[in-house]
């Protein structure tokens, strides 16, 4: 894949194309995400999350949806704080302490120098971790089958919890097939 085809499908910059490329085509190898209709819903997934790799770490207000984050016991906040701390970040916008706590067991088993998200969340933001996470989400939720089958919108709802942003992302899954010839 080259930088631009990686910008067309994600809608990035071409700047932060080069910059990612060689982070996502490493966590695009190692969890399999390695036929073009996989890489194609990959990618538009991503460019939407990330608003074109752009926003690697979730704005924070706090908004009321926001705030709801804070001390929630389904995602593992249970420190004040930890709705901020554990907020969305890497490109799949990974939330919550307990996912920060799995993504890093999972990690580890692979890659022997990964973080300690839970102890350091900052990592997920950096463009290797924030590839290889949403990487591995990508595979702990068997959206390669997914993918596979030409679900889209089971992916979608997979990674979003519904179906926010589908217009967005159903845009961006047409412009990377196309780009991958998938």
């Amino acid at each position: 894949m080259t930088p631009q085809e990686l910008a067309l499908a994600t809608g990035a910059r071409i700047d932060r194309a080069i910059e990612n490329l060689p982070w996502l085509a490493a966590a695009m190898d190692t969890f399999g995400i390695n036929t073009p209709a996989r890489q194609a819903a990959f990618l538009a997934q991503i460019g939407h999350e990330s608003g074109g790799l752009h926003w690697i770490c979730e704005i924070w207000g706090p908004s009321a949806a926001q705030r709801r984050y804070e001390l929630r016991q389904d995602l593992g906040n249970n420190e004040p704080g930890d709705g901020h701390r554990f907020r969305g970040r890497g490109w799949i916008q990974l939330t919550g302490r307990d996912n920060y706590r799995r993504a890093t067991e999972r990690l580890r088993e692979r890659f022997s120098d990964c973080p300690n998200f839970e102890a350091e969340p900052e990592k997920v933001a950096t463009a290797r971790w924030a590839a290889m996470t949403a990487g591995d989400f990508w595979h702990v939720n068997r959206l390669n089958d997914l993918a596979d089958a030409g679900k889209f919108e089971t992916i979608t709802r997979r990674i979003n919890g519904g179906l926010n942003g589908y217009p967005d992302r159903l845009a961006k899954w047409e412009v990377a097939k196309e780009v991958l010839q998938a």
